[in-house]
């Protein structure tokens, strides 16, 4: 099974280093950063934040190590790390997933 990672950063800068390092290591095939606009609670106060969305494309079974991977590198005190399902694709866009991790 396949799933997709959401995750924001507060920069570029750190979104490109997050998502280098995690292709690098083979726990993601493919990442899309996206520059948004978020809005959030944060210490009872509402926040207007620019921000870099993250979209992983791994497999479920990489999650765990995705999840602790930017629990471990990552700027936030609490960040947004949520998995996915995918429940179907293009069969050769998800094999090409499969062939750029490691078993």
């Amino acid at each position: 099974m396949y799933c997709i990672v959401m995750c924001t950063t507060s920069s570029k800068d750190e979104a490109k280093k997050l998502a280098s390092k995690l292709i690098e290591n083979r726990l993601s095939a493919c990442i899309h950063l996206q520059k948004i606009e978020s809005l959030y609670m944060w210490q009872g106060k509402i926040e207007n934040e620019d921000e870099y969305l993250m979209v992983i494309k791994s497999e479920s079974r990489k999650y765990k190590e995705i999840e602790s991977f930017i629990l471990k590198h990552h700027s936030y005190d609490i960040p947004e790390i949520i998995k996915i399902p995918i429940e179907d694709g293009s069969k050769e866009y998800l094999k090409w997933i499969s062939s750029n991790l490691i078993n």
